[in-house]
């Protein structure tokens, strides 16, 4: 890896990480990142992961005080986001090349629209508030984070402000915290068994805990209304960048 391109991956991880605690998706700005550093791309899926780490280091840094208080539901998420975390990683390494491309796109189109349409759900239906819906739903989005991930920190947003009385404010800082520990857990399970380019993960990880700490205050300057509309439209574009491909 030549010193330009390090640099532009400290680049490309600050947006990576700005964009992912804005958005949720983090890695339609790294991914692509590392693959024109030249990395192959099960390489590059793998190196993503351990970086975007950083992402939920920076954006709980500056945001932890929204954690605290929240007691044994928290330790219970995330007890869930890290064994969906260690499953995700363990399909990367195990399972079949191409395994989850053909569900992805639907997974991440649905959470868009339903992004999209959740102040109309409020009102005629309030919160989908069955008690099992948000755990499994943080274990399968914790699977798919652990995996691969891009869009996930849309499907997150979506089921928090769908099932539970989250603002956008604290069910962004939830949706980083706990793809975060997603990351860390397959990032863990990625140094031991998996082809890390461990310059490339420092660039951008670098860039990412920068971009993620800068995350939080631009959050609460974007009126919700506005940010949420902003997410769903690029997440259903997200999709059909993910569907081309399949």
């Amino acid at each position: 890896m030549t010193a330009l391109d390090f640099s532009l991956l400290v680049v490309a991880g600050f947006f990576t990480g700005l964009i992912g605690f804005v958005t949720g998706m983090a890695s339609i700005v790294s991914y692509p990142a590392l693959l024109a550093a030249g990395l192959p791309p099960v390489a590059a899926n793998v190196t993503n992961t351990v970086a975007m780490v950083a992402v939920g280091v920076g954006a709980t840094a500056n945001s932890g005080r929204e954690l605290i208080g929240r007691g044994p539901t928290l330790v219970r998420w995330a007890v869930l986001a890290a064994v969906g975390g260690l499953l995700g990683a363990l399909a990367l390494l195990v399972a079949p090349a191409g395994a989850f491309e053909v569900v992805v796109p639907f997974l991440v189109a649905m959470a868009s629209i339903a992004l999209l349409v959740q102040p109309l759900v409020r009102r005629h239906i309030g919160e989908l508030s069955a008690p099992w819906i948000v755990p499994v739903g943080i274990l399968l989005t914790s699977v798919y984070g652990g995996y691969f991930g891009a869009g996930a920190g849309v499907i997150y947003l979506s089921m928090m402000l769908l099932c539970t009385s989250e603002s956008l404010w604290s069910a962004s800082i939830l949706k980083s915290f706990l793809l975060g520990i997603a990351n860390l857990v397959a990032a863990v399970g990625f140094a031991a068994f998996g082809p890390v380019h461990w310059g490339a993960a420092l660039a951008l990880g670098a860039g990412a805990l920068a971009g993620g700490w800068c995350g939080p205050p631009v959050v609460k300057v974007i009126p919700p209304s506005v940010l949420r509309v902003a997410v769903g439209i690029c997440g259903l574009g997200l999709a059909v960048y993910l569907a081309v491909p399949a």
